[in-house]
């Protein structure tokens, strides 16, 4: 396609938001409240949610499966969050009147130390401040902030590959997934995207100076280098033995386990995969199935190894999250992007990083998004009142 016939396609809007996690929803909703409905929310998946993703145990539709369908849908990402530190989560997740129940961490845990030797019985952990979770998994509150945005300001299958700013706008190139280009102009840009993931699959023109490149590209994606294994069943067997489902482990695959059931609904255990990124990239996903219920049914029993259902969901093959330097990265929590765009022409006016990153509050936490969404969409409103002004 050329230049020409791309241009043709060109479409306007005073704010795009790229991508359609947590941080570009909010960021989305903010603008309603605030009467901004001229903006465009562009997701390269074919579904909104980002690193935020509940998984249908039932194996049915919402429609099919009745008020029983909330209950059995379990997280693959993000899974707790902490009102007590965390109270402007907290008060988004109130708003939306969405409910919340705490981790299930009554009872004792069980430690796996060296190979070969048989697993340890110890009291376990009690979260101080309390982990919560959602009725429904994470994605409630997706599905609750998604029911807040007008549809006609959603576009999935977009995939943002240049950026252009010029005196006049944002000038956006989109891939779809259908293989066709567009052209997006737009007064003033939304970046709900992690900095490395940004900085990796995004050309800008002009240009990002480079100590602010190698910022980006130096900060680490959260989740991206994590796999997590879910097995599902119908009821919550650990329990009846007084264990709370938590485990360590020193020998694998999950390094760290918990409960993962949810009240009302079915049962199920999920663990953190504690093999390497690189090293999981060599592993078929079915073989890491069968060596982690072979080592549920180490520390719970022979009825740990009889899932009705069981989902590994490997983000450093996620391809929307992880990019090859996130394959040598470990799993330690990051620090947040630095704020280098502030002073800098032409980036300062145009563009504002809003993912989880960016937050210097929650780097990397749920709560990371609804901060960094709501600093950037302050930051957006005096930029746009000081255009007015001159």
């Amino acid at each position: 396609m050329s230049p020409s016939q791309i241009q043709a396609q060109a479409a306007t809007t005073q704010v795009a938001i790229i991508g359609g996690g947590l941080a570009g929803l909010y960021a989305a909703c903010m603008l309603e409240r605030l009467g901004t409905h001229d903006y465009m929310l562009l997701e390269a998946r074919d579904h909104l949610g980002g690193r935020i993703q509940s998984i249908n145990a039932t194996e049915n539709e919402p429609s099919e499966a009745g008020p029983d369908f909330w209950l059995n849908r379990f997280d693959l990402g993000p899974t707790w969050f902490w009102p007590d530190i965390q109270p402007d989560l907290a008060q988004v997740i109130s708003g939306l009147g969405l409910e919340r129940f705490a981790q299930h961490e009554d009872g004792d845990m069980m430690v796996e130390r060296a190979r070969g030797e048989p697993p340890l019985r110890m009291r376990g952990y009690i979260s101080n401040p309390t982990s919560m979770r959602l009725v429904g998994g994470m994605a409630a509150l997706i599905d609750a902030l998604t029911a807040k945005v007008d549809p006609s300001r959603i576009m999935t299958g977009q995939t943002v590959a240049r950026v252009s700013a010029t005196p006049a706008h944002v000038e956006l190139q989109i891939r779809h997934v259908s293989g066709s280009t567009t052209v997006l102009q737009a007064d003033h840009m939304l970046l709900a995207l992690p900095p490395r993931l940004a900085a990796t699959t995004i050309d800008f023109h002009p240009p990002l100076p480079g100590a602010t490149a190698n910022q980006w590209r130096n900060t680490p994606t959260w989740m991206a280098p994590h796999a997590k294994y879910l097995a599902v069943y119908d009821a919550p067997f650990w329990r009846e033995q007084d264990l709370s489902g938590e485990g360590r482990s020193w020998v694998g695959p999950m390094a760290e386990i918990h409960d993962a059931s949810m009240p009302g609904g079915k049962a199920a255990l999920f663990g953190f995969l504690g093999i390497p990124a690189q090293v999981r990239t060599s592993t078929a996903p079915d073989t890491l199935k069968a060596l982690c219920r072979a080592q549920l049914e180490r520390l719970f029993g022979p009825d740990a190894a009889k899932p009705r259902i069981d989902f590994i969901k490997d983000w450093a093959r996620d391809h929307h999250t992880a990019t090859p330097a996130d394959l040598d990265g470990d799993n330690a929590h990051i620090q947040n992007a630095p704020s280098a765009l502030a002073s800098i022409a032409p980036w300062n006016t145009r563009l504002t990083g809003i993912a989880s990153e960016w937050s210097p509050l929650f780097a990397g936490y749920l709560a990371g998004a609804i901060d960094a969404a709501t600093q950037g969409v302050k930051t957006l409103a005096a930029v746009r009142q000081t255009n007015r002004q001159q």
